[in-house]
């Protein structure tokens, strides 16, 4: 024979007083008991209670203590407001809910169970003697030691509570989907089944208007409770029916003014609907036989309506004006947080396109690249400033370029995209990377002013660039680093690490931090795997950074000769990168392939009146054992002949003269001691300075100088 608990001599608040001592550090347990005995801890709170004013002693904290089979063990439910809410010792304490909650609060009471973590403040409903409901705030414990299992809290909320608390909650997510969620939490307590559907503009981010009726259109975006529904239902992720969104726009914006609206029975809403496709599409069950229909809009000149909450109740449970008046103002205080959401989504679809505009294409043909960029999860602070990119130079090397701006959103996403090209601008300039680092050390410096900087309030100070430059003749990388993470190579003869670079400032250090930037050169034979990446790939709060690097660096050396670079990149960041991750996750895996000897050749001049001469017999030799066509070969000892002169001219030291085969055409490098810079001069025919440049611009495809330590390389490509 069953029977209900008797009350126990503990008060719900010494319950949960008790259960909550577990959660408190033991020195602040101490303070905030202070030497008080309990029977002083007990006057104490009759003293509050005697000095109350009337009306205000009512009980709304409720116990319910469970053992773990989750069966009740014991129960302090006695305050007036939780009249009909039997809690039977021994009974599973599911027995207490709606049915369709049953599944989702027995996880959580599991997951309390086994991890030993508190689930807090969760709305729900208990289920009455008579059949109504009661709609609390529930909080699941660990039990206090030496007791086993777990101690449920409950409050029964006034509505205005109630309003606050879900007010709270659901403007604590900047994803659609989840803000979506907790509104249509919040709004089952007034109902059954509660839905939320919004116009699509809002998923997609785009700026929503004072649409013409006919166009607006209809996404479920929150559904609950859980449960299974039946066939055709719309559930989360579905758009409405073009003929329902249509009429649910017309029904809540009568006369140009968005009004909720309720419709009292299954008969009227049959009609309403007017064909039974609609009536499967939007009626979650046959036991449903009302419903409000609550706009959700943004105040404006004219309001927006951002979409439409619906609340169902069966025939037992009619709507009250007050009712309405509550879930008016719910929906009402909530309508901001949705748009705040909306403005998120559209910034984040923003910043994400152009950083997947910035990812590099392809490597070359002496270079293999491959890359991923992932995305903050979207309930972060929103897509940041990682960026990296690949490219040929026009003298037949590759830039690689792996850059972190501080800060996230659209100031982040302005500045990473003006770094990102004036880097490659730079690079395509000649100038060297260290050089480049203090091009964009200064671009940072200045776009920090207070009048000239990108977004107010947001500063880029700080963020961080690697610049790695590929020779694919001497097979050697010259890399520069502002303050960002090492590099790892991979040599194919031996295991993977980080390369050894000196640390150094990020962009826009203080003048009294500022150092030259280094350019640190090491050798890359072909077959080697170098890895850039930004800190998210490989940051762990748990971790040091160094072993972070190190996990990459094994994983880096695991990659096959073989294996395609795309699906590498994608397996070492499905490896490594958190699955919520925080920060963008960026990937850069480059392969060396380089030129082979036979197709270079390197001779070095002395720098004399005959070393133009002797640059044409020596380059003519290598391209009949080349054999290249007569009218390219005399292209090619035109233009070396005229670089060697101009080098002679111009220049002191030995000349250096390199040709390359590569696979559309011949590349020809004249370097010199010179720091003079070749211009292209609008001379007249009979000037005798800058006629060598005009010959060698008209046969080439391009031309251009890269400055090196000891001087400069003027290089010309010409086509086969």
């Amino acid at each position: 024979m069953e029977s209900t608990s008797s009350s126990s001599s503990s008060s719900p608040f010494d319950k949960v007083s008790s259960a909550l001592g577990r959660y408190i550090p033991r020195g602040a347990a101490a303070a905030a008991a202070g030497s008080a005995d309990p029977q002083g801890d007990s006057a104490a709170r009759q003293r509050v209670h005697a000095n109350s004013p009337p009306g205000r002693q009512e009980q709304i904290l409720g116990v319910v203590n469970l053992d773990r089979e989750l069966r009740i063990t014991g129960s302090n439910l006695d305050a007036p407001v939780f009249a009909g809410v039997v809690a039977v010792t021994g009974r599973p304490f599911v027995a207490l809910l709606p049915p369709w909650d049953v599944p989702t609060v027995t996880r959580r009471l599991r997951q309390v169970l086994e991890t030993g973590e508190p689930h807090v403040a969760r709305v729900q409903r208990l289920r009455r003697s008579d059949g109504s409901e009661l709609v609390v705030s529930m909080s699941i414990l660990a039990a206090a030691a030496p007791q086993e299992g777990l101690t449920v809290t409950v409050i029964a909320m006034a509505k205005r509570l109630h309003l606050y608390a879900a007010e709270t909650a659901i403007g604590t997510s900047l994803d659609i989907g989840e803000t979506a969620q907790s509104l249509a939490e919040s709004l089952l307590a007034w109902g059954d089944v509660a839905a939320i559907d919004l116009d699509f503009a809002v998923w997609t981010g785009e700026v929503v208007t004072e649409q013409p009726q006919r166009r607006i259109r209809l996404r479920r975006a929150a559904l609950v409770p859980d449960r299974a529904w039946p066939d055709g239902y719309m559930t989360p992720g579905d758009d409405l029916p073009s003929d329902a969104s249509r009429l649910l726009s017309q029904a809540i914006r009568r006369d140009d003014a968005a009004q909720a609206i309720v419709i009292p029975d299954r008969a009227a809403i049959e009609r309403v609907l007017g064909s039974a496709r609609l009536v499967r599409a939007l009626v979650p069950s046959d036991r449903a036989a009302g419903v409000a229909y609550i706009p959700l809009v943004l105040d404006g000149a004219p309001p927006v309506v951002l979409g439409v909450a619906e609340i169902w109740r069966r025939a037992d449970r009619p709507f009250h004006d007050s009712e309405l008046l509550d879930l008016q103002e719910l929906v009402a205080r909530t309508s901001h947080h949705v748009d705040l959401a909306r403005q998120h989504q559209r910034e984040h679809t923003q910043v994400l396109a152009l950083q997947r505009r910035l990812l590099p294409r392809s490597g070359g043909d002496t270079i293999e690249t491959a890359s991923v960029y992932q995305p903050a999860t979207p309930d972060s602070a929103g897509v940041g400033g990682d960026w990296v990119n690949s490219f040929p130079l026009p003298d037949g090397r590759t830039a690689l370029v792996v850059g972190d701006v501080v800060g996230h959103g659209l100031g982040a996403a302005a500045t990473m995209g003006q770094l990102s090209m004036e880097a490659r601008a730079l690079l395509s300039a000649g100038l060297a990377p260290d050089e480049v680092l203090e091009h964009l050390d200064e671009t940072v410096t200045l776009l920090d002013d207070a009048e000239s900087g990108l977004a107010a309030g947001y500063s880029a100070l700080g963020s961080t660039c690697c610049i790695a430059v590929y020779d694919p003749v001497s097979h050697q990388v010259a890399l520069s680093s502002a303050g960002h993470l090492p590099p790892v190579l991979v040599p194919p003869d031996g295991p993977g690490g980080p390369v050894d670079i000196r640390p150094h400032p990020g962009l826009g250090a203080e003048f009294a931090l500022r150092e030259p930037f280094e350019v640190h050169a090491f050798a890359a034979p072909p077959g080697s795997l170098l890895a850039l990446y930004t800190d998210g790939l490989v940051e762990d709060p748990a971790l040091p950074i160094d072993e972070g690097i190190g996990m990459l660096a094994d994983a880096v050396s695991t990659v096959h000769p073989w294996d395609g670079l795309p699906q590498a990149a994608r397996r070492l960041v499905s490896a490594l990168a958190p699955a919520r991750r925080r920060d963008d996750v960026t990937l850069l895996l480059a392969r060396m392939i380089g030129y082979r000897k036979e197709d270079t050749a390197t001779w070095r001049l002395p720098a004399r009146i005959d070393a133009a001469a002797r640059a044409r017999a020596l380059v003519s030799v290598l391209l009949g054992q080349w054999g290249t066509r007569d009218d390219t070969r005399d292209t090619v000892l035109l233009v070396v002949s005229e670089l060697v002169a101009n080098a002679v001219r111009f220049a002191t030291g030995p000349i250096t003269l390199r040709l390359i085969r590569t696979g559309d055409g011949l590349l020809c490098e004249v370097g010199d001691t010179g720091n003079g810079r070749p211009r292209l001069g609008r001379g007249g025919v009979l000037d005798d300075g800058g006629r060598g440049l005009h010959v060698v611009h008209g046969l080439t495809t391009r031309w251009g100088v890269r400055w090196t330590d000891t001087g400069k390389v003027v290089w010309a490509s010409v086509a086969r």
